[in-house]
């Protein structure tokens, strides 16, 4: 399976991501800004290609556990990346839910600058068993890029 990440706007400290798998789109994400220099929490994670994993420890996970049942095999981590640990796709809204993270949605509004992803449990409940199967397979490979159309 093909996951790819593809930036496609920035507000003030924020940038809206469309999720593919296969060449399908899937979600929108919703990221901190890119900086330069990583802030801890406040900075998207760079482009380039890293690995899915499947991460079955800590409270996020347990948490996840809880509100999703068996759907829930573990959080789907992007692994090997330089300067950033425990990045998970999970769900939110704001800028505020991310900590560095890709959080899903299924629609986006663009509020005092800023975009907002809406949706986030529906698109999560729908792209999870997606990412679960990328994660498991050989290819586990998820590429990040900037094409800013917007």
């Amino acid at each position: 399976m093909k996951t790819k990440i593809v930036r496609v706007a920035q507000g003030k400290q924020s940038t809206l991501s469309h999720l593919y798998i296969d060449g399908i789109f899937q979600c929108f994400l919703l990221e901190d800004k890119i900086r330069q220099v990583k802030i801890k929490s406040r900075t998207a994670i760079p482009e380039g290609k890293f690995q899915l994993k499947i991460n079955t420890t800590g409270g996020m996970n347990r948490t996840y556990s809880q509100k999703y049942g068996q759907m829930h095999q573990g959080m789907i981590e992007i692994d090997d990346l330089p300067t950033f640990d425990l990045v998970y796709i999970h769900t939110g809204n704001t800028i505020q839910h991310t900590a560095g993270c890709p959080l899903v949605g299924l629609s986006y509004i663009m509020k005092d600058g800023d975009y907002q992803v809406l949706q986030s449990r529906d698109a999560y409940r729908q792209v999870y068993p997606k990412l679960l199967a990328a994660a498991k397979s050989k290819d586990n490979q998820i590429e990040i890029q900037n094409n800013f159309q917007f």
